[in-house]
């Protein structure tokens, strides 16, 4: 089973995409595109294609591999407006830093669901309010100069 976490919780996977790789995208024929990007691809082969994808979902291959949260950053830096997923095994420690870069939502299994409950990920839901920059700048701002 499939567990899709949001900032609002767990939830299931109400998209239904049949996934592409992105070297089947030049001769998929449907409009609208879903697309299954490995962790060491180069997102820049994305770019022709990015007005008909509507979905990409990045794998994280086990949790100490970043480079998911550098494509999704290119990503959005290209000006992809579409939906960015996560997948794999992200940490629900990790949340934060995936929606900062760019990713909508985190598809997990549903071990990973039972060893880190809707709680863990809920509590770091706010992920816009308690990022390091503005706890600097809270923090700053209380001490008299």
């Amino acid at each position: 089973m499939t567990v899709i976490v949001t900032d609002s919780g767990f939830g299931p996977d109400v998209r239904g995409h049949a996934y592409v790789t992105p070297d089947q995208i030049a001769s998929a024929s449907s409009a609208a595109l879903a697309v299954d990007v490995p962790s060491d691809a180069d997102p820049e082969t994305l770019r022709p294609y990015l007005d008909r994808i509507e979905l990409i979902r990045i794998d994280f291959p086990n949790f100490a591999d970043g480079r998911g949260f550098t494509i999704a950053r290119r990503l959005r830096l290209m000006k992809y407006r579409g939906h960015l997923r996560a997948k794999g095994h992200i940490i629900a420690d990790q949340y934060a830093m995936a929606r900062r870069s760019g990713f909508d939502e985190v598809q997990i299994d549903a071990a990973l669901a039972a060893r880190q409950p809707e709680a863990q990920w809920i509590s770091r839901a706010n992920w816009q309010k308690h990022d390091y920059q503005t706890l600097l700048r809270t923090k700053n701002s209380n001490v008299a100069i």
